[in-house]
């Protein structure tokens, strides 16, 4: 299996939305025989993008897989999506591969997004080459692309097939490496042909220039190149492949995907350069690594689940060592179960076919109808366990509230939204305690709405997204000195409870705090907790607008007791009623969350975020621009980026990107806490 294993490639298309991936998916599917016509997004027949809400919005929301043969080698595909929604678990995506296909567009080039994708793919340690796309595009600018990756990306690029031509005039690449001209056919096809002469001298230089750079990643190469002045082809495909492997080098070719042309040079160059299983840095787990050798113990790392209309549930995974087979048993080290594995699947869009053989590192295949496995678990022997360190998750960026469009439904609609987080582990879905709201919190506004449509069609359930609500806080800006009194006397066993508070405020974030005065048995003591409670219940309830109260102190420091009618019960209600009276003085004031954003921008739309911030009572905290790119720090009241998402995508053309998260409280102006204030009135 080995030797079948070191020509095996597995890898991912990833880059910023609007690029192209699925199409240059689709030029290698086509290629490689697998589909008989390239598909189109804007017709919906694309072999990847499958589900009713990708073809709807015209992008992928979700990863999708194909495996195909490439000149007899094996290769496993994922294509990524690009849109920032959607990209939260790419780095359980990168974990699956051996390499990635980066895609940038030749009329965008590289934007802060395709930046921060490349920091995914840096951050998981994967050799990558750049296809360019959209060369025959109106306003595609090979030069402005290409610099666009040194600028933005920070990398060292190795051109290894230079355009001829341009926008209507692209007809094919020249090959620097070996000074000829590659033409594309209708059909997909290359035709080999003398290089145009007003670009020989321009490309002898950078053949001259791709050659230094490839000595330069290896030390003996570098030797041989200044004692002799050149490298013989071996050399220098040797030299590329360990550049590329370790990471210094980043070959880049060019083509368009759409119009099919450089599909065969693609795939030339992943056999080529990328690494195999075989060459897989041992996999690092919670207590040990574990080799990718075929002959190891067998573990599988489960990197997405998705729902099939027929097959169910199907588990994706990438095999990490050993050989996986058909119809074994493995352990699920995340919980201790066994699962039992039925047929491998290989998977080619929305369709599956069974594997006739065992499979090993490096293959990605698909087990249905596992009981116990979710997303991230780690399946492998029962004699050799093994559990892969699963890679970090981005936080949530914003939260919905979900709510059933005919009453009395929660619990169906709850039901319904909680089937998606097996499939999609960037959503949480919770229950707010304090607003009784089902909260669904994501990556984005397009992220919460395409899941809550996905759960509307597969579950036939009404579902309405609100705002959720904002968790205000209340407090005191002055003291109160009060006394709470319950008396209910009227024949036979009454309710007696007397108590003496003094409430003051405490510094923001410290919370709530008791004290016990008491002396002389004015109150006794098995009655104390329960003035304590009910202090606290009557905060819990809130005095302005419904919300609970914090950063006050109590001192309880005098009150009385009746031997026969006092009780637990009455001092509860007496500590309360001293609360709400403490109230009435104490000055209370309503609380407003404030998020720390952390905005990134390119530098021509600092100005613009900066000022928009401001005007959502944003206190700027500072900028930071690097490679083109600018972060803003700021902070910023919840109440005002509820819905920045798509506020920032409009503002930036889609180029900006965000992270939030809360920070801190602070006090309330007068016109918010009207607002709020009349809102409850009227909820009331």
């Amino acid at each position: 299996m080995s030797d079948a294993q070191n020509t095996q490639r597995t890898y991912a298309l990833v880059g910023h939305g609007g690029s192209g991936k699925t199409t240059v998916a689709e030029m290698l599917l086509l290629q490689t025989g697998v589909i008989n016509r390239l598909g189109k997004i804007e017709e919906g027949t694309t072999a990847l993008d499958t589900e009713p809400e990708e073809i709807k919005r015209r992008g992928s929301i979700q990863p999708a897989f194909a495996t195909y043969d490439w000149k007899k080698n094996p290769h496993f595909l994922i294509d990524t999506p690009g849109d920032n929604n959607f990209t939260g678990d790419i780095a359980y995506h990168l974990a699956a591969t051996d390499g990635v296909l980066f895609v940038v567009d030749a009329v965008d080039g590289a934007k802060p997004l395709t930046r921060r994708l490349w920091t995914e793919v840096k951050k998981a340690k994967r050799p990558a080459l750049i296809f360019v796309n959209k060369m025959d595009r109106d306003r595609a600018d090979f030069n402005m692309a290409y610099d666009s990756l040194q600028s933005m990306l920070g990398i060292k690029p190795v051109l290894l097939f230079a355009p001829i031509g341009s926008r209507e005039t692209f007809s094919g690449v020249a090959d620097v490496m070996n000074l000829k001209a590659l033409f594309f056919e209708e059909n997909g096809a290359v035709r080999e042909g003398a290089l145009p002469g007003d670009m020989a001298s321009d490309i002898e230089t950078l053949r001259e220039t791709m050659i230094e750079n490839i000595a330069e990643s290896d030390e003996e190469l570098m030797e041989k190149y200044l004692e002799e002045g050149e490298l013989s082809p071996e050399d220098i495909v040797r030299g590329l492949r360990l550049g590329v492997l370790s990471g210094e080098l980043v070959p880049v070719v060019c083509g368009s995907a759409l119009s099919n042309m450089g599909g065969s040079i693609l795939l030339d160059l992943v056999q080529d350069v990328f690494p195999s299983p075989l060459d897989h840095t041992p996999w690092p787990g919670t207590d040990g690594d574990r080799a990718s050798d075929p002959d190891a113990p067998v573990a599988a790392f489960v990197f997405k689940t998705l729902a099939d209309p027929f097959a169910g549930q199907l588990s994706v995974l990438r095999v990490l060592s050993g050989t996986l087979a058909a119809d074994s048993t493995l352990l699920n080290t995340t919980n201790g179960e066994k699962e039992r594995i039925g047929s491998l699947l290989l998977l080619e869009g929305k369709n599956q076919k069974p594997s006739k053989d065992a499979v090993g590192p490096g293959a990605i295949v698909a087990v249905a109808k596992l009981k116990t496995v979710r997303t991230g678990d780690t399946l492998c022997s029962e004699k050799d366990p093994f559990t892969l360190a699963k890679p970090a998750l981005p936080p949530a960026l914003i939260s919905y509230a979900l709510a059933p469009e005919e009453k009395g439904e929660e619990d169906k609609v709850y039901t319904a939204v909680q089937k998606l987080l097996d499939e999609d582990i960037c959503l949480n879905l919770t229950r707010d305690a304090e607003t009784g709201d089902i909260l669904l919190s994501g990556m984005g506004q397009l992220h919460i709405e395409i899941s809550v449509e996905r759960a509307r069609r597969r579950h036939k359930t009404g579902i309405r997204l609100k705002t959720p609500k904002i968790p205000y806080r209340e407090t005191f800006k002055g003291k109160a000195d009060v006394q709470g009194r319950h008396k209910k006397q009227s024949g036979g066993r009454g309710q007696f409870g007397d108590c003496f508070i003094r409430l003051e405020p405490q510094p923001r974030g410290t919370g709530y705090t008791f004290e016990d005065e008491i002396v002389g048995g004015a109150i006794p003591r098995q009655y104390i907790p329960a003035v304590d409670k009910g202090i606290q219940e009557a905060a819990a309830r809130g005095i302005l607008a419904g919300y609970p109260v914090v950063d006050f102190k109590v001192h309880l420091y005098d009150g009385s007791f009746h031997p026969v009618d006092s009780s637990e019960m009455a001092f509860k209600i007496a500590g309360s009623l001293a609360f709400k009276k403490a109230a009435e003085t104490a000055r209370p004031v309503l609380l407003e969350p404030v998020v720390l954003i952390s905005v990134f921008v390119p530098d021509d739309f600092m100005g613009d975020v900066i000022g928009d911030l401001s005007s959502r009572r944003g206190k700027v905290l500072g900028s930071d621009s690097q490679s083109g790119v600018t972060e803003i720090k700021a902070h910023v009241p919840m109440e005002e980026v509820l819905k920045y998402a798509p506020d920032l995508r409009s503002m930036t053309g889609g180029q900006g990107t965000f992270t939030m998260e809360f920070d801190h409280y602070e006090e309330a102006p007068p016109q918010v806490t009207d607002k709020v204030v009349a809102a409850a009135e009227a909820e009331e």
